[in-house]
């Protein structure tokens, strides 16, 4: 029988292939439509926003840090630059791994785990893409090995930057300051101000001390900023716009760098300091505080070894005595009691008493002494008790004043309070009252420290600038003129900078006689040129007149009945010399004042030491003030008066000048 063949169901089969046809079909259109559609939304609805981004892969914004402000002194001496240097810096986002990279670069190029520790914490306050300084001031060797093994270092490049120099060194160590790092703090403060956060964006650098901290704002500058475009490895292909940081304004200052280094080697090996202004002005021309420290190593920070030297020296380098040192003014606040005297009708110049070389309060058994033993005789008048600084006479004149009197007088002369200075950390010395010691003591005031007060110790305390410019006032007739150091914001156009303080004649000044200015000015002239001058070998043999007035402060305590002796004392423990003069003595151009701490006497200590500034001033003012000097018979009469009983004891140790 024949096997039955079935035949294939072509229809069926043509149905179910039109249906995977369509299928497929409709797969294939639906894919399409959907990448369609994704293309169009990438390409058209999205585009700004992936070009954005693109952009922001490829293209960054770096910040410009702007060239600090140079400074220089009046006559155009560089005192403050900017000197190029290369420093290795790290991009983290060109790295692949950091801690690698670190560790690489450690032992490539010497660099001490300090370094990688305070590197990480500049790291924290980068802004993304920004290069990070790891080594700084590169030398050539070190420059070379990087362009050796640049291949193999990611993210890593040298940078070209401008970093502060000072060239006069320690010699205007303390004036200056420095610039170092910004730290924790320091950028906290600034970050917590928008417009400094962007203005500090690029800079590593900040004022610390000194003018560069004070002025601060003025010589930093405005940042500026690049458009960059990188390709994959971060590398910076080309810059695509730019904004051109604005400078930093140059300071032309008052002092002259001559004499702040003549200075500065008459205070070699002595602590102390010499503050010098110009009379007519206030401009500091010079301050010297001894010792001094460098301050170049601060700039890309000094090495913990060498700061431990400074910080731990029982010479105290890093401490600023012009404006922070507070020493009892000792004799060189008498012509100020005196002239308080005068105005107040307590005395008159031709007021004696009689100086056995002690002086007694009424009803009380403790006996002040006089510096000289046996007194200065019988006759003392103001002239006098000034010329040879006369301690008995300042008790009885200050006793009479009474301490509200002096405490209002010498205020006007600005003394316990700060002079408002164009620096930092200025300190406003003491100047005693019967309320301070009440609201600071408890205690009430005693007539004994009013006579401590009369010859410049007790709790009265002063800083160098203070008394300086206190003698510049009393050159003045009274006039104040507040110590600066900045003449112009910028040194090329010669702006100049104005302060709040301008010069001002305070009301009880202005109210004392003109012939009360002379005779205190005579007898400061008298103290340099007479010979019972306390300062007469200071001022002999000078082409010029000068006024001055010497002083010692006492250190330590002498008990009644001891005597001071300076060669049983130790060093540290003998008392401060200082000085205060103007001169030439007719015009006055410049007032100084000069502390040599433990140096014993200011007449043999501090005066020479003015003469030579004097000197040297002098000598360079083109001989326009030059003067004959006095003639030693040229000396006024002691005047005649009745002497007030005076009741003898063993006497207490005193200090003059």
């Amino acid at each position: 029988m024949f096997k039955r063949i079935e035949l294939r169901d072509t229809a069926y089969e043509r149905r179910i292939f039109q249906q995977r046809m369509i299928t497929s079909l409709l797969i294939f259109f639906l894919v399409a439509a959907t990448l369609i559609f994704r293309y169009v939304n990438l390409q058209v609805f999205q585009h700004d926003r992936f070009v954005t981004e693109s952009n922001r892969n490829r293209i960054h914004t770096l910040p410009v840090a702007p060239r600090r402000g140079l400074v220089y002194d009046r006559n155009g001496k560089l005192l403050a630059e900017n000197q190029p240097s290369y420093s290795l810096a790290v991009t983290v986002e060109r790295s692949e791994d950091l801690d690698e990279l670190l560790v690489d670069l450690q032992q490539l190029f010497d660099i001490d785990s300090r370094s990688i520790t305070k590197f990480r914490q500049r790291l924290r306050r980068r802004t993304p893409y920004q290069a990070v300084p790891l080594k700084f001031r590169l030398d050539d060797d070190e420059i070379s090995r990087f362009a050796v093994n640049k291949y193999r270092l990611d993210g890593v490049e040298i940078k070209a930057q401008l970093v502060r120099h000072y060239p006069m060194g320690e010699e205007l160590g303390h004036v200056i300051g420095y610039v170092g790092r910004i730290n924790q703090r320091e950028q906290e403060k600034l970050f917590a101000d928008n417009q400094q956060r962007v203005n500090y964006a690029a800079t590593e650098h900040i004022g610390k001390t000194g003018l560069e901290h004070f002025y601060e704002p003025t010589l930093h500058g405005t940042v500026g900023s690049q458009y960059v475009e990188t390709n994959a490895h971060g590398r910076v292909l080309r810059v695509l716009q730019q904004v051109n940081p604005v400078p930093g304004r140059d300071l032309k200052l008052s002092l002259d760098a001559e004499l702040q280094s003549n200075v500065h080697q008459l205070m070699q090996g002595k602590r102390g300091s010499v503050v010098v202004l110009e009379v007519k002005t206030g401009d500091v021309l010079a301050m010297v505080s001894t010792p001094a420290f460098d301050p170049n190593p601060f700039v890309t920070g000094i090495s913990r070894e060498a700061y431990a030297l400074l910080r731990d020296s029982i010479d105290l380098p890093l401490f600023n005595r012009s404006l922070q040192g507070q020493y009892p003014p000792g004799s060189t606040i008498k012509p100020i009691i005196a002239l308080a005297g005068l105005h107040h009708n307590v005395v008159t110049e031709a007021t004696t008493i009689n100086d056995p070389g002690w002086y007694q309060l009424p009803n009380d058994p403790r006996y002040h002494r006089d510096w000289k033993r046996g007194g200065h005789g019988s006759r003392v008048d103001l002239f006098t008790a000034i010329v040879e600084s006369c301690d008995t006479y300042f008790y009885d004149l200050a006793f009479k004043l009474g301490i509200d009197r002096i405490h209002s007088f010498a205020a006007d002369f600005g003394l316990g309070e700060k002079t408002g200075i164009d620096s930092s950390s200025e300190r406003s010395g003491l100047l005693p009252s019967r309320v301070w010691k009440r609201a600071t003591r408890q205690k009430p005031w005693f007539p004994g420290e009013t006579l401590n007060v009369g010859i410049g110790q007790g709790y009265m305390l002063a800083t160098p600038l203070q008394l300086a410019a206190a003698t510049a006032q009393l050159a003045a007739n009274g006039v104040y003129r507040p110590p600066r150091f900045a003449r112009a914001s910028n040194y090329l156009i010669d702006r100049d900078v104005r302060r709040g303080n301008e010069e001002y004649l305070p009301a009880q000044l202005a109210e004392v006689k003109s012939e009360y200015w002379q005779s205190i000015h005579r007898a400061m002239r008298a103290v340099m040129h007479s010979r019972d001058g306390t300062a007469a070998a200071a001022g002999r043999g000078s082409s010029y007149e000068m006024a001055g007035k010497t002083g010692t402060a006492q250190v330590i305590g002498i008990a009644q009945g001891e005597e001071y002796d300076e060669e049983a004392i130790a060093e540290r423990q003998r008392d401060h010399a200082l000085f205060v003069g103007f001169a030439p003595y007719q015009s006055p151009k410049v007032a100084l004042a000069v502390i040599v701490e433990n140096g014993g006497s200011g007449s043999s200590a501090a005066a020479p030491i003015a003469r030579q500034v004097f000197d040297w001033v002098m000598q360079h003012d083109e001989g326009e003030h030059n003067e004959p000097a006095p003639a030693k018979s040229a000396m006024p009469v002691y005047a005649n008066a009745s002497t007030p009983a005076i009741r003898a004891m063993a006497p207490q140790q005193a200090i003059g000048g």
